[in-house]
């Protein structure tokens, strides 16, 4: 069997302008990164603004093992498959980040059949984007020590600097720093580094409108308080100007191409288990104008990317989906179950009540795995049956889009059926009350526990006036609770808030739950290892 990069390297890749003509985009919105590569201009709308928006399909998954259970392939093969079916489709995707690449889980650019191209320059530095809010998010923190260093004109309390540097890898060793150290070198203060996916200028950009809304965004970010304990905005600090400039280039989608010549939109990049999880708004919105049916992804299972798709995505962007996918493999089944696919099961059950509140229609796609048996299929496809739900089998990574044309077919049928979409909470409603829905509804958990200093961060945003807002949990996604270790569905367990940060400027609240890290480290054996050049200059190991 070919690995992921020799079926990519091996792929015909068409024209990116031919792929744009393919789906109604003229040359002159077209900005070139290559041949197989563009960014969309913000112009396009003067064309798109009054045409009708396609049907919106979201792809989630089950509770995931460490290797993932194949969301983003299921979501390019459900892509192909609907291309081939004659559909004017489009995939919206985020961007992979260097960390997990490098780190334990690969890239994210799908896998086998069902991949996203040119892999290689997706799962590396791609259109520059990430470096982009990587670079604005550091002129910011560089501008506020630079502001203290120069007199502090607005009274910037050091200890109460929340606003972090970020890097685009996993690295445990910048969780917690000290800076300033040296004669000459500004005031030293504790800091720390988060994940560039984690920052709240990803959430800003992929929730931004257009530039103007992202400038207004920025402005808005809160990044300390001061001695008499006010809180300092970056437009305090004139630098949201800058920071727009590092950015207007990466607001713009990125557009390439399936394996079999099919559109997608690549663009945005934060994690569901520390961020929110989606695309950008302006990539959806985009092709909802341009496709009949679009199909998405939100990162790990339904209690988190899911989740925060339906109630902060589509709250911002005014977003209705159509019907959402649930993935599944019989591994992960067996998982939940310690070995047992019949307790394991369970798990699925739970993850289907989820997204059934949200009022969509729900289709399951089991992924197939060679050792699966048809009695394993069976049971199921009983299972998902007496819950009125359809399961298909997906064999995407195999057959690409000829895999995932069962899917694909109950999927357009699903759609056509009108639903109930909701919010899982009211925006009217407190941020304590929201929480314990999340967690009472979403993950089973019997109530929630605050640690004194969520207490505070919470009191002290109150006292700002800010208040109500929608809530961006950062928990694990190996269980349904806090707790990684919990699987199946838990019983008997509470979540647990041990810190509350505000993203201003992006809308929502970050309320930090369990042993969750927002610079996640890398393991025993990291991916990197196996990463090389051979002798004739390719890439090797890179999956």
């Amino acid at each position: 069997m070919k690995s992921d990069i020799d079926i990519a390297q091996a792929a015909k890749l068409q024209p990116i302008n031919k792929i744009a003509k393919s789906i109604g985009i003229k040359e002159k919105y077209l900005e070139y990164y290559g041949q197989h590569k563009a960014k969309i201009s913000e112009e396009i709308w003067s064309e798109l603004e009054g045409k009708k928006d396609g049907k919106l399909v979201l792809v989630t998954a089950m509770t995931p093992t460490p290797a993932g259970e194949g969301k983003t392939t299921t979501t390019v093969g459900l892509g192909q498959a609907l291309w081939g079916l004659g559909k004017k489709s489009m995939i919206c995707l985020r961007e992979p980040s260097l960390g997990p690449v490098f780190g334990i889980k690969g890239g994210a650019a799908g896998g086998g059949n069902s991949q996203v191209l040119p892999m290689e320059d997706i799962n590396l530095h791609f259109t520059g984007d990430l470096h982009a809010i990587t670079a604005a998010n550091n002129l910011l923190a560089a501008v506020i020590d630079n502001h203290i260093h120069y007199g502090n004109k607005l009274g910037i309390n050091p200890k109460k600097i929340t606003w972090k540097r970020c890097m685009d890898m996993s690295d445990r060793n910048l969780r917690s720093i000290a800076v300033g150290l040296g004669a000459g070198n500004g005031q030293v203060r504790e800091d720390g580094f988060i994940i560039s996916v984690a920052s709240e200028v990803m959430a800003i950009l992929c929730l931004s409108s257009g530039i103007k809304d992202l400038k207004k965004r920025l402005e808005k970010i809160i990044v300390a308080s001061t001695f008499d304990g006010k809180p300092v905005y970056a437009k305090d600090l004139n630098v949201a100007g800058a920071m727009t400039v590092l950015l207007k280039d990466a607001v713009k989608p990125n557009l390439v191409q399936t394996l079999e010549g099919s559109p997608a939109f690549i663009h945005g990049g934060p994690f569901a288990n520390i961020a929110h999880g989606c695309n950008s708004l302006i990539a959806t919105r985009m092709a909802l104008k341009l496709a009949d049916t679009v199909v998405t992804e939100a990162g790990f299972g339904s209690d988190l990317g899911a989740e925060k798709f339906m109630d902060i995505k589509c709250r911002v962007g005014g977003l209705k989906p159509s019907a959402v996918v649930l993935v599944a493999t019989v591994r992960a089944l067996k998982h939940h179950g310690n070995g047992d696919l019949t307790k394991g099961i369970d798990n699925l059950g739970k993850h289907i009540e989820n997204l059934q509140r949200f009022g969509v229609s729900v289709v399951v796609t089991l992924n197939k795995f060679t050792g699966d048996t048809a009695a394993e299929y069976k049971f199921v496809s009983d299972y998902c049956h007496k819950r009125n739900v359809a399961m298909v089998l997906s064999e995407v990574w195999a057959k690409g889009g000829k895999g995932g044309e069962a899917l694909a077919k109950e999927v357009l049928k699903v759609i056509k059926k009108p639903n109930d979409f909701k919010y899982l909470y009211s925006s009217r409603i407190e941020t304590e009350k929201v929480i314990e829905k999340i967690a009472t509804e979403i993950y089973g958990a019997d109530g929630v526990e605050w640690s004194s200093k969520a207490k505070s961060d919470l009191k002290r945003y109150q006292s700002w006036g800010v208040k109500n807002l929608p809530i961006c949990v950062a928990k694990t996604q190996a269980s349904l609770s806090d707790d990684p270790k919990l699987l199946g569905v838990p019983k008997g367990f509470k979540i647990t808030i041990k810190e509350v940060s505000l993203s201003h400027g992006a809308g929502f609240f970050v309320l930090i739950a369990g042993s969750i890290m927002r610079m996640p480290g890398l393991p025993r054996v990291p991916a990197s290892e196996k990463i090389d050049v051979d002798a004739g200059g390719q890439t090797v190991g890179l999956f």
